[in-house]
């Protein structure tokens, strides 16, 4: 059985960033707080935790000391409040979900009603949300989720997790649909490179795994990506979910992870592979 990393897998720059950024933190300031968990990796959570860093969900929770703004950015609001408590900020959102606030911002200011491809819900989005102000029109991650009755001038902006494929489908049905469409095309090149090295690989393998948080939006694309071309894929957080009977008759097992996934945990895993192969 041979074990394959995707080219492109792990820990994307803006996620080693925020890491090391709060690493520091802890050697300057006597407390260190992180604004909900500052990745979507779990167990890395949990690590800084152990040194800690523990999250809170709001700036009430925090009495003193620093405040990390996650890699998933927030609201001005919500950094100007924390200013304005007296609080150490480190804002260790990602260079490239800053460069959408960016985009939000100037689309909003052109007088366009702004459309964000991505999750509603999704803690990157909700940032976004706050920095197009009240020209927010829609945040869909679909063409068929966009409401009947559209403006006439469309800003479009894009999570920097999402497919290249999604985005393109809601641009169109906008184009359709509406007199002006403005697009600012915001994916991270760290995501298009992972989405396409999972593509590649899973199409060669007979299992696929593919690590990273539960609750981590990129990872859980990767997984779709990966079922699509090869029905053996399992999601898994650690090593040691891995099942021997996952392996039955499998001449090439293939490896991806998100964004949010250190080198370590890979490297485990390629571990726990060899392991089960002897």
């Amino acid at each position: 059985m041979e074990v394959e990393v995707a080219r492109y897998a792990g820990a994307c720059y803006g996620v080693t960033r925020a890491l090391k950024m709060t690493f520091d933190a802890i050697d300057e300031h006597e407390t260190v707080h992180t604004l909900g968990p500052l990745i979507h990796n779990p167990r890395v959570v949990s690590s800084l935790a152990e040194r800690g860093i523990e999250p809170a969900e709001t700036l009430d929770e925090i009495e003193g000391g620093a405040v990390v703004i996650r890699s998933h950015g927030a609201a001005p609001q919500v950094i100007e409040e924390a200013a304005s408590r007296g609080l150490a900020i480190v804002d260790a959102t990602c260079p490239y979900v800053s460069n959408v606030h960016t985009c939000a911002k100037e689309l909003a200011e052109d007088g366009y009603a702004i459309v964000i491809v991505g999750e509603p819900n999704h803690p990157e989005v909700e940032g976004i949300c706050a920095w197009a102000g009240d020209a927010l029109f829609a945040v869909v991650d679909a063409p068929e989720d966009l409401p009947e009755q559209l403006p006439a001038r469309v800003g479009v902006v894009v999570q920097t997790t999402q497919e290249r494929a999604t985005f393109d489908a809601v641009v169109d049905k906008l184009q359709e649909c509406c007199e002006e469409v403005e697009t600012r095309m915001t994916i991270c090149g760290a995501t298009a490179q992972r989405q396409d090295a999972a593509r590649e690989l899973s199409a060669r393998c007979d299992v696929m795994i593919v690590i990273g948080g539960r609750n981590s939006g990129n990872t859980k694309r990767l997984v779709q990506i990966c079922s699509a071309n090869c029905t053996r894929t399992h999601h898994i957080e650690d090593a040691a979910e891995i099942e021997e009977g996952w392996l039955e008759g499998a001449e090439l097992v293939g490896i991806s992870a998100g964004a949010s996934t250190p080198k370590a945990h890979i490297d485990a895993v390629v571990d726990r592979l060899q392991e089960l192969q002897d």
